[in-house]
């Protein structure tokens, strides 16, 4: 039978692909035979340490001129037959009566304008690609909500509503547009939240974690690798009747 992973001979761009969730799918793909390019901010690409063989380009999501930036990218790097949206930011958490109005345009210009301008400045690309697949990060909070994350989880909420009108309009060239929904994953950036509401009273990063981990059925967490499993079969021919579905990666989570 054949191998329906195998990516060789395709490429693949991750945005926010140098670090954390983005840089263990982009891995994951490499592994699979894809070429990488790694849309990133310049900061995060100068401390990252990436395989020489990958190319990168320095891009600010949230700009709001960050679309034509990455038509400008997307020009360059030529024939993509992956896209990977991964790039995004969590806030501060906040209650209603704390909403700030600048932070909620700059979250909103990363977590969705930026999904958006992606799939759409690499959609000629994609749909010229016999085996065209996109990818967007989302969350359990795109379909649930927990207390004082209102503007986090209106932002992934409206990354579902990207990928379902995208799975539509791109599907019209073969494209398939998928989404995953990881729970929480101790990424250096989750790790980062947890130590601080521990430095303000919280619970000992282990026993956060551990809290977390007990409302799972599995009773642990999922991890990057897990996440770039599911990121990895979506974008290959595995998975090529599928379009327009979010996936979740959360072991469970009640």
């Amino acid at each position: 039978m054949p191998n329906t992973h195998n990516l060789k001979g395709r490429t693949a761009v991750v945005t926010g692909g140098s670090r954390g969730l983005g840089h263990a799918i982009a891995g994951k793909l490499h592994d699979a035979g894809s070429a990488v390019v790694i849309l990133d901010l310049p900061e995060a690409l100068a401390q990252a340490e990436l395989p020489p063989e990958w190319k990168v380009f320095g891009i600010d999501f949230s700009k709001p001129d960050c679309g034509q930036t990455l038509e400008i990218i997307a020009n360059e790097t030529g024939d993509v037959d992956i896209v990977i949206a991964n790039a995004g930011v969590v806030p501060p958490w906040r209650g209603m009566r704390q909403l700030d109005a600048a932070e909620w345009q700059r979250v909103m210009t990363i977590n969705v304008w930026g999904v958006a301008a992606t799939l759409g400045a690499f959609a000629s690309a994609l749909g010229r690609s016999d085996h065209g697949s996109a990818v967007v990060m989302a969350s359990i909070n795109a379909y649930k909500a927990h207390a004082k994350q209102v503007l986090y989880t209106a932002s992934k909420h409206a990354v579902l509503g990207v990928m379902r009108a995208a799975a539509l309009d791109m599907g019209t060239d073969g494209t398939r547009v998928n989404a995953i929904a990881p729970g929480p994953i101790a990424t250096d950036a989750l790790m980062a939240r947890i130590e601080g509401r521990h430095r303000s009273g919280g619970p000992a990063p282990e026993e956060a974690l551990a809290m977390l981990a007990a409302e799972t059925a599995t009773g642990r967490l999922a991890t990057e690798a897990d996440v770039a499993e599911v990121a990895l079969w979506l974008a290959s021919d595995a998975a090529a009747g599928i379009t327009g579905t979010v996936v979740p990666v959360e072991s469970g989570l009640g």
